[in-house]
């Protein structure tokens, strides 16, 4: 028999239940398994299904997208996994769950798994310096491995300067220090105690992963995330311009802003994309099934061989204006008792977080990305609020579990935030 590596058998082992998964390989290293708490087979009631049904079509009117991905996991009461909508507007061609699609933000979560993995095993040190492996950031000379996953660095964000680019030029590849340096000559937050959504702190971990490994961001999130969880649809694509798969694809777009709002009726089609782009801040690709999974078992740290240190212990506010109950850090936003992240990369807006206790498990992608990774998390968290009120099936019993929010108030949040579709001036 060909002898794998250790994770890579680990990886041939699974075996995929619904959403959760056990693996299990008989190497000389420890078994890695993951049991997720048993889930009921099953739709969710019909009322609860017509809630989130309506809750859906009311963000793709407010996002412009014409179609969406969604995954809803109660344990103890049933599962909603679906397409909704079409490929674009006047398309026939139905949006369905075996599309691929990019995952955005939740990259982010992905490349902070891999650091920690390099540490458990002694590779690298949660605080190890930047400089030690990312060359040309002298002025980065008290920040961390940790401060980057974190957040926490104080670097800015890339986006502002290099969107139009991506929008413009999508097939450009780009190195990821080039683009993280739109980041670095932005304006500074306080280091250390201040949670800053900077892409560019993620691009330059996965830059010092890789220089501190030998192995290519692509490899490391195979090798510590993808395949050990079984996630055989999901990936950090090579940085040539393509689709995110060459099987079925959920096509991605963004509008083109007119007088007094957008151009609904036709969106510019961007599913083709250099995954540079995003990189290990947002470049990966999945389906809705492998991120609803991977957000389940990400959420409740199944991919740690040690529990200390704690990756979510220490959060942050969000930001000044956030709620007390959300917060941020290890590459995750903490929303009450759910883990998860959410974001936007050219054509697609994702986001899914997951409950550690119950299994609780909520993953959406909208196929357009015009009002950023706003309506995805407002979505989400709407879809969670009426989820988690689902009854318990025969024999089962509900988790005693609250969210510190309603769905009301985020159908509302992204009702009040609909751009306007306009037509187009004549001529």
């Amino acid at each position: 028999m060909q002898l794998l590596s250790s994770r890579t058998f680990r990886a041939a082992a699974a075996g995929v239940a619904a959403l959760g998964l056990f693996l299990t390989g008989c190497t000389a290293e420890p078994e890695f398994s993951y049991e997720p708490p048993s889930q009921v087979e099953g739709a969710l009631p019909d009322d609860t299904v017509a809630a989130m049904e309506a809750a859906v079509a009311n963000a793709l009117a407010a996002s412009g997208a014409s179609g969406a991905v969604v995954g809803v996991w109660a344990p103890w009461s049933g599962s909603w996994v679906t397409g909704v909508g079409t490929q674009g507007p006047g398309s026939d061609e139905e949006i369905s769950t075996d599309m691929a699609f990019r995952v955005a933000d939740m990259t982010r979560l992905m490349t902070c798994d891999v650091l920690y993995g390099l540490a458990d095993e002694g590779v690298v040190e949660l605080d190890d310096l930047v400089p030690e492996y990312v060359s040309g950031v002298a002025d980065m000379k008290d920040t961390t491995l940790l401060d980057l996953c974190n957040s926490t660095s104080g670097v800015g964000s890339s986006e502002a300067t290099a969107q139009a680019s991506w929008f413009t030029t999508p097939e450009r590849v780009w190195a990821p220090l080039e683009l993280a340096s739109y980041g670095l000559g932005a304006p500074r937050a306080t280091p250390k105690t201040t949670y800053t959504n900077s892409d560019a702190g993620y691009l330059l971990l996965g830059l010092a992963l890789e220089r501190a490994s030998g192995l290519t961001a692509s490899e490391l999130i195979a090798e510590y995330v993808t395949e050990p969880l079984g996630l055989a649809a999901t990936s950090l694509p090579s940085p040539a311009a393509a689709a995110p798969s060459t099987g079925p694809v959920m096509n991605g777009h963004y509008l083109t802003p007119v007088e007094g709002g957008y151009d609904c009726a036709a969106p510019t089609d961007i599913t083709t994309l250099s995954s540079s782009t995003g990189y290990t801040d947002s470049g990966v690709v999945s389906t809705i099934d492998d991120l609803g999974r991977y957000a389940q078992a990400e959420a409740a740290q199944k991919l740690r061989t040690k529990d200390e240190p704690n990756r979510f212990g220490s959060p942050l506010p969000q930001s000044p204006e956030a709620p007390s109950w959300f917060q941020a850090t290890g590459g995750a936003l903490l929303v009450g008792s759910m883990i998860g992240q959410s974001g936007w990369t050219p054509g697609y807006q994702t986001s899914a977080f997951s409950d550690p206790e119950s299994g609780f498990t909520v993953a959406v992608s909208l196929n357009d990305s015009t009002t950023g990774g706003l309506t995805a998390m407002f979505l989400a968290w709407e879809l969670a609020a009426i989820a988690s009120k689902a009854p318990a099936a025969a024999g089962e019993t509900a988790p005693e579990f609250g969210l510190p929010f309603t769905a009301e108030q985020y159908h509302q949040e992204i009702t009040d935030s609909a751009i306007a579709c306009v037509a187009p001036p004549a001529g």
